[in-house]
C-alpha cells in the first residue's frame, strides 16, 4: 500500500512538471511506445477524468482534399490502408494498457477522423459531431469550432473514464498553441489533456500508441 501511494505521488509530481498552460511551452515530442514518458501518461489515464485528443490516422499516399464537402467521401483525404491498421492497433493498445474510455467517443464528420474513431473503438461507440470539424472545412463556423475544442478540452469528465476525441491537427494547434505545432502531433498521435473546468486545461504530453509506418506526416500536411 505504501509503495502504491509513493508511486502515485511520483506520477503526480512528474505530471505537474510536464503540464503547462496552453501555448506556453516548446513543441512537445511524442512519448515512444514502451518508454517511461508513455508510462507516466498511461498511469494518469488509468485514473480517468482526463481528455485524449487523437489526430486521425495515417493518410500517406492518399489524394489531398479537393472538394471540402462534409458527407462526400470522394474529394476528401482519407486514411490509407496503413491508417486503417493503425486505427485498429490504437484500439487494441487502449485495451491492453487498461485505459478507460467514457462513451461515446466523439469524432469529427470528415471521414478520416470518423473512420479512425469507428475502427479503433467500434462504430456503435462513436458519436459524430461538427464540434470536431477540420478547420479547412469550417468556413464561417471556425470561431465556434475552436470554442468547442476549448470546451471539450476543459470541461470536467463525468464518471471514471477519459473523454476521447478524434479530430484534426489544425484546430488543436490553433487552440493549444506552440506545444503541439510542427511535428509534435503525428497522424494517429494523441494529446493528453488535464481538464480544469473554469480554469481551462493543461497539456500533459503526447502519446503515439501505434506509430504510423510513414512517420505520421503526409505530403498534404507538411
Amino acid at each position: 500500500m505504501i509503495a502504491r501511494r509513493l508511486a502515485c505521488r511520483l506520477t503526480a509530481l512528474v505530471l505537474v512538471a510536464l503540464a503547462a498552460p496552453a501555448g506556453a511551452q516548446e513543441p512537445l515530442e511524442p512519448a515512444p511506445p514502451g518508454s517511461r514518458a508513455e508510462g507516466v501518461l498511461v498511469e494518469r489515464l488509468r485514473q480517468g477524468g482526463a481528455v485524449l485528443f487523437f489526430r486521425h490516422a495515417d493518410t500517406s499516399g492518399e489524394p489531398c482534399d479537393s472538394l471540402y464537402r462534409i458527407g462526400q467521401r470522394d474529394g476528401q483525404r482519407n486514411i490509407s490502408e496503413d491508417g486503417r491498421a493503425q486505427s485498429a492497433a490504437i484500439g487494441r493498445r487502449m485495451t491492453e494498457l487498461d485505459i478507460p474510455v467514457a462513451l461515446p467517443v466523439l469524432a469529427g464528420p470528415v471521414f478520416r477522423a470518423r473512420d479512425t474513431a469507428e475502427i479503433a473503438f467500434g462504430a456503435g461507440h462513436v458519436e459524430v459531431t461538427d464540434s470536431l470539424l477540420a478547420d479547412d472545412y469550417a468556413g464561417s463556423r471556425l470561431s465556434w469550432i475552436l470554442a468547442e475544442h476549448e470546451r471539450l478540452f476543459g470541461a470536467p469528465v463525468d464518471g471514471t473514464g477519459n473523454r476521447v476525441l478524434v479530430g484534426h491537427r489544425g484546430p488543436a494547434t490553433m487552440v493549444i498553441g506552440s506545444a503541439v505545432r510542427g511535428r509534435a502531433l503525428p497522424e494517429g498521435g494523441a494529446i493528453v489533456i488535464e481538464p480544469r473546468g473554469g480554469d481551462g486545461y493543461a497539456v500533459l504530453g503526447i502519446l503515439d500508441l501505434a506509430p504510423a509506418p510513414s512517420g505520421g506526416f503526409s505530403e498534404c500536411n507538411f
